[in-house]
């Protein structure tokens, strides 16, 4: 893989990951610029992807299956191999430094627990005019495997799987007639989701998880069940 990934780090325009603060409030706009990380090498390969959500309702008076219900797209997934390499420069901790700053956008900034709004960095992906693969996003993963160590034991050849998770930045509307925004849409529970989590990635604000216990029934918002299924509030409904 490091062989590819040289070969592709030859492009005149480098990928990079500009790294922000998350924005204060309901904004779906990136706050302040915290570090741009600078490919050494351009991946050589991006994995993307996207789905839209059905839903079925088993009737038994339906012999053949229900018609499905459209619920929503959903945001874009997109996996990018980053190659590091710094075994030119043995004592160098450029490699460690550069693993670092891509782990910590997995955790909280100062600003955001600050700001009461505790969130990890939101990032944007950008490659030149590769306009499909740039979008908001948050880092879902990164998986790190060290290849080469210098003498002190510092790793000085990496390769870095992130995964990023898009952040919708805007509204489409539903019904060109109506204008209405975005539609309700079910979400099933995984391990680890809250209902504050729930609330920041759809909304931008982790206080809406209300609107979405409301919506729901639920009397304890502590007690979540994996694999139950949630009707999250269009964004209009949860702003009025």
């Amino acid at each position: 893989m490091a062989k590819g990934s040289k070969g592709a780090g030859k492009s005149l325009v480098r990928a990079t990951i500009a790294i922000h603060e998350p924005p204060v409030g309901s904004s779906t706009t990136p706050g302040g610029l915290i570090k741009t990380f600078n490919f050494d090498f351009n991946p050589s390969q991006l994995q993307l992807s996207r789905r839209s959500q059905w839903k079925s309702t088993p009737a038994a008076a339906v012999r053949d299956g229900t018609v499905p219900e459209f619920m929503g797209p959903e945001p874009r997934e997109m996996t990018v191999e980053i190659f590091l390499d710094s075994s030119t420069k043995p004592t160098s901790n450029a490699v460690l430094k550069n693993v670092e700053s891509l782990l910590d956008c997995c955790e909280v900034t100062a600003k955001s627990i600050a700001a009461k709004q505790p969130s990890p960095p939101w990032v944007v992906f950008q490659w030149g005019s590769f306009s499909t693969a740039r979008f908001t996003s948050y880092v879902n993963s990164v998986d790190v495997t060290y290849s080469l160590f210098g003498t002190t034991g510092v790793p000085i050849r990496a390769t870095c799987q992130v995964a990023l998770h898009e952040i919708p930045s805007t509204i489409k509307g539903q019904n060109p007639t109506s204008g209405a925004l975005t539609a309700q849409r079910v979400h099933r529970v995984v391990a680890g989701d809250s209902l504050q989590s729930l609330a920041w990635r759809e909304y931008g604000n982790a206080s809406a998880w209300r609107a979405i216990a409301e919506a729901n029934g639920i009397d304890n918002p502590a007690h979540l069940p994996t694999g139950v299924e949630l009707v999250l509030p269009s964004a209009e409904e949860v702003r009025h």
